[in-house]
């Protein structure tokens, strides 16, 4: 039996996959937990592993209000 051989992307062809900018990607890897792997000093991405975060909500905004600084407030 054959191992997947899916390729490795960047940041950029996730963005592109995706339809948002390449600093979404790496916001969302640093305070959403997107699926990602440190080769060197790069970091790679399985366009299956993302799209599986992205049906599990991984990508929801509502369900991440506090990845928002500049929200308002409750005590503003």
């Amino acid at each position: 039996m054959a191992m997947s051989t899916e390729p490795w992307v960047t940041a950029e062809q996730v963005a592109k996959h995706l339809g948002v900018a390449k600093d979404t990607v790496y916001r969302w890897r640093e305070r959403r937990g997107m699926p990602a792997h440190r080769i060197g000093r790069l970091w790679k991405f399985k366009l299956s592993e993302i799209d599986d975060w992205v049906r599990a909500g991984g990508a929801d905004d509502s369900a991440h209000q506090h990845d928002h600084p500049h929200a308002p407030q409750e005590n503003d």
